[in-house]
Parts: structure tokens; sequence; C-alpha cells
């Protein structure tokens, strides 16, 4: 009995408000600079991890991508609910860049359009709103870029199936385990490893701004290449 009634304190201790009490201020603000302190932790945790496992594997993405934009592709990018912003977020990153000097570069959000969205979900099922889409605008040579933070999103697992058929670069940026977008073949998946959702969304954001910055630079060098080619060509 003295145990059950020792859990029970200790329980409404940690959370009053589930008790109709309440924490005296001093000791609420405590908790939440204890909070802000832990998750910065994790978020930090949570990037190196990332890094020191993915180095090489984003700057293989990047190489693709830049490879895409030499040979005249373009970029289209997808993802469900908060990463359907990420993937509004890398089209704009790319097509309208920040940095002076930094060429703009054809990029489309596929998750723009919620008259053609919810007309495709509701005749033929959400699975299929990027899939149609990817099948009519998505051309060889292209690259579809995908955000999932679980990996288990079938609309985009379905039409990364059908950028494959097209001949398009395939990446993918994931969270978790990765899902079973893990076991569909793609060119390029980049895991978040993290049971956390937000952690996961910070390091995703990371990952397309570090992409978008990597991308220009191998451009840059490349069109440096191909300026000395075509002097060659004229002195031949």
């Amino acid at each position: 009995m003295k145990d059950t009634e020792s859990k029970r304190k200790h329980l409404q201790d940690l959370y009053p408000f589930l008790h109709n009490k309440k924490q005296d201020p001093a000791s609420m603000n405590k908790a939440l600079l204890n909070s802000v302190t832990q998750k910065y932790d994790h978020h930090l945790n949570v990037f190196e991890s990332f890094v020191r496992s993915n180095s090489q594997s984003i700057v293989d993405v990047a190489n693709t991508i830049a490879n895409v934009y030499l040979n005249k592709g373009q970029m289209f990018t997808m993802g469900c609910g908060g990463s359907s912003s990420d993937a509004s977020h890398i089209a704009v990153e790319f097509l309208h860049p920040v940095t002076t000097g930094r060429p703009a570069l054809p990029a489309y959000d596929l998750t723009s359009d919620k008259t053609l969205i919810t007309a495709i979900s509701n005749d033929v099922g959400f699975e299929h709103a990027f899939m149609r889409q990817v099948n009519a605008l998505v051309k060889p040579g292209d690259v579809l870029i995908g955000v999932s933070t679980s990996g288990n999103s079938e609309s985009l697992i379905k039409a990364f199936k059908e950028a494959q058929r097209q001949g398009a670069a395939t990446v993918a940026l994931l969270g978790g385990g990765g899902g079973e977008t893990l076991n569909s073949g793609l060119d390029h998946c980049l895991v978040v490893e993290s049971d956390s959702i937000h952690r996961i969304q910070e390091c995703h954001v990371f990952i397309y701004h570090l992409l978008w910055d990597l991308v220009h630079t191998l451009l840059a060098d490349q069109r440096g290449d191909l300026r000395k080619s075509e002097q060659i060509e004229k002195t031949a």
C-alpha cells in the first residue's frame, strides 16, 4: 500500500497538471529550461551522428543533382504533411537562389497544386497523387526528391517507382529506420536515424540547404571547365 501511495505521489509531482495541480512558477521555469537544454543536446547528437555516417552520401547526392542540371534536366520534389513544406522549400531554394551570383535552376514542387492533388485523391486514391504527376511531367535525366520522416508513405513510394520507370534519378530524405522506401531500390537514401519527428525534420532542412550549396559549387566548377573547352575549340 505504501509503495502504491509513493508511486502516486511521484507521478503527481512529475505531472501535476494531470491532477488538477499546478507547479509553482519557479519550478515550472526550471523544468522548461531543462527541456530546452535537453532538446538542444538531442538536436546536436542527431546531427553529429548523421553527418559522421553520411558525409560521402551527401556529396554523392549533390553530384547526382549537379549532373541532372548539367544535362538540362529538372528537379521535382514531393512530401506529405510537414514534409510537403520541406518539398516546397527545396524547390524554392533551387528555383529562387538567395545568394547573389548563383543561377536559378528548374525545380518544381508536386505538392503545390491542391486542385490536382484533391482531384486525383478523390477519383483514384491519394496513393496516386504524385505518381500521376510523375507520369506526366518527369522525363529521363530528371531527378525526383521525396521527403518522409517515416519512409512509409505509399504515395511517395509509388511515385518513386514511376520515376525509375521513366529513367529519372531518385533521392529520398528519410527518418527513423528508413521504412519501406529503403526497399525500393532508389539511387540515394539519406536516413536521419532518430525517433523524434522534430529532430528528423530539423536535420532534413540542414541536408537540403547543404545539397543546394554543394550543387552550386559543383556547377560553378563545371561551368569553368566548359568555358575552357569552348576556348580550346575556338583556337583549334
